[in-house]
Formats: C-alpha cells, structure tokens, sequence
C-alpha cells in the first residue's frame, strides 16, 4: 500500500511541510492505479510488477528507487506506453495512455540519439514527426538546444560530443514537444561520477524554469535524494510499493546538503528498505576462498 505521509523516523522543518501541503494543492498529472505487469517465460509467468498504485503532481520531481530486479525499468517503459500492462491503469491528465504520446517525452540510460543526424536534426526529429514545418522545427530546436547550454554544438554530430553532452540532446530532444512529463531511466548511470554531477545540476536547473513533471529511475540513493520530491521505493521480485517518502531535505537543494542531517536520515532509511540485514543473506554472501599465500604472510598487519 502507498505510504504518502512521511514516516515519523525522519523530521520535516515548518518550510518543507509546507511546500509538500501545497504541491498536494496542484493537479495530479500522473495516476497509476492498481498496475501489474507479468511476462511468459518457458517455466510459467512471472510477475514483474504487482498492485502499483502512486500519484504523481503538477511539476513534482519523482525518483523510483529498488533493489536490481525490481521492475523499475518495466515500470517507466509502461508509463511511456512502451510495454502494455496486463491489468491495471496509467492515467495522463485523466485520460488512459495507450501506447507512446508526444504528452510523453522519454530519456533512456543508453545514448539513442541518431549518429547520422546533427544535433540540431536529432532535436527537430521529434518536432516534425508532429506536423512541424521544418522552418518551425528548427526555430524551436534551437531554443531547446541552448537551453541545455549546447548552441555552439548545434551542427555537431553524436560522436564528436561527450557523454554528458549527448544526454543534453537527449532531453532536449524530449522536451521539445513540450510533453506533460518527462521519463528517464537511469538517464545518467552510464555516466562518470564527475559529469554525473553536472548533469543532475543541468536537470534541476531546467526542470526549475520550465512546466515539467519528472520520473526519474535510478539505483543510486544520493541522486535520488538530491534530485526528488518524494521517492517511490519499490520491493523486489514482484516489484511492489515499499514505501513512498517525501524527502526532507530543503529546496533548493546543494552538494553541501549531502552531509546533512535530513539528507544523511533518509539515506539511512532507504538502505534499511532496500537491503535489509539478513543473516542468512550474510552467510550466502560469504566467499569460500582457498588460502594460496603463507600462512604468516598476512597483509593487514603490513602497514
């Protein structure tokens, strides 16, 4: 069952209780109810996903966190109208999505752009494919293309820019049609921690300035602290609703706040949720070695 309120381990200050009351006054743009996803396999079917229901609303940032194997990845592909669920609803704005939708823009971890394409043609693809003039498309890609900061790479192609850079065009390329929300999975995993950095600063930066709500998928605790609203938690193996918890830590957000108190509580607690400490988890994880160096030659106590 969805737990909306904030569990009473963690504090929220007066500011952050009420900037969660009011964003709970918006319009709900997103509403999963009651979602399953399960797949055939040559030993029977296997539940991938089981009895998700969330909202999501007007310009909320959302992250989804779960142990590897979970359906976090099923489960925006399904938002995205990329794979069918085999009951239960997802609802854009009221109405049920079947299928993909322009109302829909979506990031995936892997660079897909296309490599014949520049930059500046990679942002108009999407614009023209829904009726845009080609002189309307490439006014409008422009304006997206500086807005993450890549004008003087407009005519460069996939493969003389860098990773970050790439996924730049990626969103750009997304919003473009100006969708109702934005999905991205695990947008930035590939990336090294340094450029993950920058991008998360160029996300929030731009989900700040323009009417955007965001799903975000990823397995790494710090970025969903940083980047979220609230993070959806998910169970593993089916993937099921844990916990939903409205993050504490006060907007907006910087690196500095990674140590503290609000931030380093709520990592805590995502960790219990995600690996509980098991012994016998402990003894399966113990590694059966055999001894190949002397007994005596022990490298603790070499320094």
């Amino acid at each position: 069952m969805t737990k909306i309120e904030l569990p009473s381990y963690l504090e929220q200050s007066d500011a952050v209780r009420d900037r969660f009351e009011r964003l709970k006054k918006r319009p709900v743009i997103l509403e999963v109810e009651n979602l399953y996803k399960e797949f055939d396999t040559p030993t029977g079917k296997v539940t991938a996903l089981k009895d998700i229901n969330f909202k999501t609303y007007k310009r909320e940032f959302v992250c989804v966190i779960g142990p590897s194997g979970c359906g976090k990845s099923t489960l925006v592909r399904t938002l995205a109208g990329l794979e069918t669920q085999s009951s239960g609803r997802v609802l854009l704005d009221g109405k049920e999505v079947q299928g993909p939708g322009p109302d829909r823009g979506m990031v995936f971890q892997g660079y897909t752009l296309f490599p014949w394409l520049t930059v500046k043609k990679n942002v108009m693809f999407g614009l023209q494919m829904t009726g845009h003039s080609r002189v309307t498309a490439e006014e409008e890609a422009f304006q997206w293309i500086d807005l993450v900061g890549l004008s003087k790479f407009a005519n460069s192609y996939p493969h003389q820019l860098s990773g970050g850079m790439k996924q730049r065009v990626a969103i750009a390329r997304a919003l473009a049609n100006q969708p109702r929300i934005l999905l991205m999975d695990e947008p930035f995993g590939a990336l090294d921690a340094q450029t993950r950095a920058k991008m998360q600063a160029y996300l929030m930066e731009i989900w700040k300035n323009i009417d955007i709500t965001i799903v975000f998928i990823t397995h790494d605790l710090d970025e969903a602290i940083y980047l979220a609203d609230r993070i959806l938690v998910l169970k593993a193996h089916p993937g099921e609703v844990q916990e939903v918890i409205e993050v504490p830590v006060p907007q907006p957000r910087n690196p500095d706040q990674f140590l503290s108190p609000e931030f380093l509580a709520t990592k805590k607690r995502l960790e219990d949720l995600i690996h509980p400490p098991k012994k016998e988890d402990a003894e399966e994880d113990r590694i059966n070695m055999v001894r190949m160096v002397p007994v005596d030659d022990e490298v603790e106590s070499v320094f």
